[in-house]
């Protein structure tokens, strides 16, 4: 290992640490930097997640107000990815990585079908709302229960390997929630994250092999990144989320699938 090793780590930690607050899958670019610079490749997912567990934090802040504003859902949603970060992270520990890769681009596909279709599934639903009310039957106020074991699901594989999880996050809290705009949905999605990786986190530093140089490394970049991302996140329309997303949704499919 040497100082040029940890700058490219530290690098990629940026980009990491920027395109997760925005949307997520910041580990398509350092997962594969820390193959290529030698580590193995459970002890490079595991530095991998605890180094960018900083970046997770100052996007979180650097979005805070948009956070505030769902705290009602991150406290009905986090005890799910609580849940699910520790569950993905167990498995990632007992099962080889085989047992996750045919199913993790079919996950991450249906996440990138829901977002393109989610204005016009939101305006079906919007008008089946209208339709009751005009008949006098107004549509239930209470919350579906679907999201909390939809979120934990997707939290599962973010505790396992964690790239593109955001996007998965998105499409779920998109269809959830779709009153809201996509920029809060990004801060809670940043939220759930940060409680999914930091749980994996600790499970790796007790008992996962791990390289703390690297882990410094990601996660000064991470920090960086994540608060340069928070400024960019805020500013984008939905339409950029929405394209954002896809792209990413489809080189990580390729990426994935050709690796």
């Amino acid at each position: 290992m040497t100082w040029t090793d940890l700058l490219l780590a530290g690098l990629a930690g940026i980009w990491a640490g920027m395109i997760n607050t925005v949307v997520g899958s910041g580990s398509l670019v350092t997962f594969p930097t820390l193959l290529a610079l030698g580590l193995p490749p459970v002890m490079a997912n595991t530095t991998n997640n605890i180094g960018l567990v900083a970046g997770g934090i100052s996007g979180t802040v650097g979005m805070l107000p948009e956070v505030k504003a769902l705290r009602h859902e991150l406290i009905r949603l986090g005890p799910a990815a609580l849940a699910g970060g520790i569950a993905g992270a167990l498995l990632l520990l007992k099962l080889p990585s085989s047992a996750f890769d045919a199913i993790v681009p079919v996950l991450i596909a249906i996440g990138c079908v829901l977002v393109v279709l989610q204005p016009w599934l939101t305006s079906k639903m919007t008008a089946r709302a209208e339709q009751l009310s005009a008949e006098g039957r107004p549509p239930p106020k209470r919350r579906s229960i679907w999201p909390v074991p939809m979120i934990a699901l997707s939290s599962t594989y973010g505790g396992y390997f964690g790239a593109a999880q955001g996007l998965l996050h998105m499409a779920i809290l998109g269809l959830a929630i779709p009153e809201e705009p996509w920029s809060r949905l990004n801060g809670l999605k940043n939220a759930l994250a940060l409680i999914i990786n930091l749980t994996a986190a600790v499970v790796f530093v007790l008992v996962a092999p791990v390289s703390w140089p690297y882990v410094g490394a990601l996660a000064v970049g991470s920090a960086l990144g994540g608060l340069l991302g928070a400024k960019v996140g805020r500013k984008l329309p939905a339409v950029a989320y929405r394209i954002i997303i896809v792209v990413i949704g489809v080189i990580a499919i390729i990426n994935l699938v050709l690796k």
